[in-house]
């Protein structure tokens, strides 16, 4: 048997302890720092994720067998490089591979050279050079931040004028910090969006069914870029012909492309791809898996995860098998999301949820006491929030069925059962879109 370590603490590392957890080969999986809804699977560890020696210290005091990080952030900073360099198993890849996410210069350069379909682009560190570049395309623009954003660093404008004022907002007003100091600029891509993710080891690649991501904050896909408000799969709009074409002139070219650049790459390789009428073509590339993708994605996985990885890490074949359900996943986030909101607002009702549903927390903890001082005499004087909203999105509430109908159905009328004042989702998940 088994010890597991999971870097993370929000909604996809609560959906990959939760798929783990299923397995027959594990004794114990342990998330650093975890959050209030997984304390159910797995025990939390107080330790920084960031803290690399902390963390590979408590690897090898329990005697972890293997360890997952979740978060770009974790990548980009060499947890796989300084664990590897312990002796100690991780599943993921190295700091020179994660730049395929942490650069989306590198990104685009990357597939300019080995010929995979992208959107045209330009780079550029100055206001003016972009503002100038900007004259000479029409519109949509699509502006990008270059480094890791959450997934919030993305800007598309229907005009020169918004183009130039978002612009200036991220190059000379540093709206994304130091992410945002260098911007692609795309060319629009019209069609149908889908995440491709795989299991990669080198040329070795491993699809998983494809999911689409809802990423505007609210109904109808209007509102602010988030990092992402609900997702289902498998997605019926999106033919096998093109998965099998996207898998061979991008998930493997990509991986082969990486390898020829001497950066190998080793864990979850997700493409964000679009359905253009000349294709497949990539919008963005993340060196993990996706989120919320993850949570709608795994619990379609039939095969054993921890199996999985152990085996691509071994260079052996894994046996990967995909259930032929249906499912959706609906994020419920703080009012405000993405901007600022409030913490501590407690949460009910997910006592009153069906075995049949699943709940994954992004951004929860325990809630204090609520005593009534009406009836304090009384059984009913206190209770007690399980939970309290602890960040921006806070839940992901799925279910599966034999039609993506009857998922979506049987998932809002779950969702009708739980009360937050501060919580908020959108109600069209699920309905194929092509924002």
């Amino acid at each position: 048997m088994h010890k597991v370590l999971i870097a993370g603490g929000g909604g996809r590392e609560h959906a990959i302890a939760w798929k783990l957890s299923k397995s027959k080969n594990i004794s114990k999986i342990y998330t650093a720092p975890g959050n209030a809804g997984i304390e159910s699977i797995a025990t939390r560890v107080p330790i920084n994720p960031l803290d690399f020696e902390a963390l590979a210290n408590f690897a090898k005091s329990e005697n972890i067998t293997l360890t997952i990080p979740g978060p770009e952030a974790l990548l980009s900073a060499g947890i796989v490089d300084y664990f590897e360099s312990q002796g100690l198993q991780i599943f993921g890849p190295t700091k020179a591979a994660a730049i395929i996410e942490s650069s989306k210069s590198f990104a685009k350069d990357l597939m300019q050279k080995y010929n995979i379909p992208t959107a045209a682009h330009a780079t550029f560190t100055d206001y003016e050079g972009a503002a100038a570049y900007i004259k000479t395309q029409p519109p949509p623009y699509v502006l990008k931040a270059d480094g890791l954003a959450e997934g919030k660093g993305v800007i598309i404008t229907s005009s020169r004028d918004e183009a130039t004022t978002a612009l200036a907002d991220m190059l000379q007003n540093a709206r994304f910090g130091e992410a945002g100091k260098t911007v692609v600029i795309e060319e629009f891509l019209a069609g149908e969006e889908f995440s491709y993710m795989a299991f990669v080891k080198g040329e070795k690649v491993y699809p998983m069914a494809i999911a689409q991501d809802h990423k505007r904050a609210y109904d109808g896909d209007i509102g602010p870029n988030t990092g992402g408000m609900g997702a289902y799969s498998p997605v019926p709009q999106i033919s096998e012909t093109m998965l099998q074409t996207a898998r061979k002139d991008i998930l493997e070219k990509t991986a082969a492309a990486m390898v020829q650049e001497g950066r190998p790459f080793t864990g979850i390789l997700y493409a964000g791809l679009i359905a253009t009428s000349d294709g497949a073509k990539v919008i963005e590339f993340n060196a993990r898996f996706g989120d919320p993708e993850t949570e709608v994605v795994l619990p379609l996985l039939e095969s054993d995860l921890y199996s999985v990885i152990t085996d691509i890490l071994a260079d052996k074949t894994p046996q990967i098998s995909w259930s032929s359900d249906h499912i959706i996943g609906v994020v419920m986030a703080s009012k405000g999301y993405p901007g600022t909101y409030e913490k501590g607002a407690p949460i009910h009702g997910l006592e009153n949820l069906s075995p049949e549903t699943l709940v994954f927390h992004f951004a929860t903890e325990h809630g204090e006491a609520v005593v009534n001082p009406e009836a304090t005499t009384t059984p009913e004087a206190v209770t007690t929030p399980k939970y309290i909203t602890n960040g921006g999105r806070v839940l992901l509430i799925a279910r599966k069925a034999p039609t993506l109908e009857a998922a979506r159905a049987a998932l809002y009328q779950e969702i009708s059962h739980i009360n937050c004042d501060n919580l908020f989702y959108r109600t069209d998940i699920g309905i194929p879109t092509n924002g």
